[in-house]
């Protein structure tokens, strides 16, 4: 998928969040290819995106971010 030139998010994260990221990159990465953490960000939000278009997993995203407190005021 071609990438868009877009403004992009200035997203505050935990440091447990940026370790998941980092230990997520760090696992689908390979010898022949280094995975970036904006590269696992991007595969979340389209297997989100994807799941919740097929009516899957809608209650428990739901529930996970219930339990989040957000900074979005």
């Amino acid at each position: 998928m071609p990438k868009k030139e877009r403004k992009r998010l200035q997203v505050v994260i935990s440091d447990e969040q940026d370790a998941l990221l980092t230990r997520t990159a760090y696992e689908l990465s390979s010898p022949e290819r280094l995975i970036s953490k904006s590269e696992v960000v991007r595969l979340a939000i389209e297997k989100i995106a994807r799941e919740l278009g097929e009516g899957e997993n809608l209650e428990q995203y739901r529930s996970i971010l219930d339990t989040v407190p957000s900074d979005d005021a």
